[in-house]
Order: C-alpha cells, then sequence, then structure tokens
C-alpha cells in the first residue's frame, strides 16, 4: 500500500488509485493509523485511495469489521466490497458495513449474454446499488455486447480486457495515454473503470 500511494502521489494528475486490502493487512492491529501514517508520508490524498476489500476477508468478525471501516472512511478513503455476489450473505454485508462502492463479481459477467439467470442477477445488482446510492463497476468486461448490456441496465462503471489490458504504470503514464482525459488509473494493473453515462 505504501508503494501505490507513493507512486500515486508522483503523477502529474490527481488520479485515484484502488488498492486491494488483503486478509492480513484488514487483521492488523491498528490499520486506521497504519492508513493515515502512510497517507501523512506520501502526501497522498485520502480522496485518492480506495481500498477494495472482499467480503470473505471482513465477515470473521462484525462488530470489528464495522469499526475499522468507520474509522477508515472518516479518514476520508473510500471502502470497495469486492467480487460481490460470490458470499454467502452479500446482501447482509451490504446492509452492515459503510461501502462507497460495489464491485461485481467477473463471474456474472462471463455468463451474462447466455444465460438470464446471470443477466436477471445483475439487473439486481445495478437496481441494489441504485436504491442504495452505491455506485457499482462490473468486473471482467470482455464484448462490447456485455458493455451494451451494462449501459442499457444503467451499470455505472465498467473494468475488463474489452476496455484495456494491464500495463505496467510507466506505460499507461506516456505522453500519448496521458493525452486521454478519460483515463483512470490502478497500480494493481488492471485497467482502469470508465465511467458510462446513465439512460
Amino acid at each position: 500500500m505504501r508503494t501505490a500511494c507513493r507512486q500515486a502521489a508522483s503523477w502529474d494528475r490527481p488520479y485515484k488509485i484502488a488498492v486491494n486490502l488483503s486478509p492480513v493487512q484488514f487483521a492488523h492491529a491498528d490499520l486506521a493509523k497504519l492508513i493515515h501514517s502512510i497517507l501523512f508520508e506520501t502526501s497522498l490524498s485520502p480522496a485518492r485511495l480506495e481500498l477494495e476489500i472482499t467480503e470473505s476477508t471482513i465477515i470473521a468478525d462484525k462488530s470489528r469489521t464495522l469499526h475499522v471501516l468507520r474509522q477508515i472512511r472518516t479518514l476520508g478513503v473510500t471502502i470497495a466490497i469486492d467480487d460481490f455476489g460470490t458470499g454467502y450473505s452479500s446482501l447482509d454485508t451490504l446492509r452492515s458495513f459503510p461501502f462507497d462502492k460495489i464491485k461485481l463479481d467477473r463471474s456474472f459477467m462471463s455468463e451474462v449474454e447466455r444465460s438470464i439467470q446471470a443477466k436477471a442477477i445483475v439487473r439486481a445488482v445495478l437496481a441494489l446499488g441504485k436504491s442504495l446510492e452505491i455506485p457499482v463497476l462490473a468486473e471482467g468486461v470482455e464484448t462490447n455486447h456485455q458493455l451494451e448490456i451494462l449501459r442499457t441496465e444503467g451499470c455505472d462503471e465498467a473494468q475488463g480486457f474489452f476496455l484495456g489490458r494491464p500495463k505496467p504504470v510507466g506505460q499507461i503514464f506516456q505522453p500519448d495515454h496521458a493525452a486521454d482525459d478519460g483515463l483512470g488509473s490502478s497500480f494493481s494493473g488492471r485497467i482502469p473503470p470508465v465511467r458510462m453515462r446513465r439512460r
């Protein structure tokens, strides 16, 4: 996380960076204090950091999890639930914890073109996100048809090989890429989310 924040702070433009938080990192005795220390050390604005956490990482101790997530959000850092839809109690997780974004698991996109059930689930998650006023990002978009389905259903963001391949940070910020005002960034190497206008 420290390396990612330091790298992001060096960029010419204030792109937001998303960092996966592992179970080991989340179990840190004073995680919020550690994050605050890293942000201070690297001079990265908290608003530019998004932490991605899977449901399996946070369900072990709900009381502690709620306390930690609230502390992190108090810092100004945003929190996304990653791989949403693969856990046993995803709806309860959304109800119980303060998330700023829902990242829909890629497994649904791999089936959305041929499965009525998968499409119905995608539609339901997007409707849920709208009701809770939490933006939804769909992972694993690999075809134009998948992207058009998301546009039609009113998805907020998309991510996947169809939109761009993973690249080293140095290549992302070459002049020809830097000229793209729509470019986001992710130190993890995954392609940046592409915002889609709601219809």
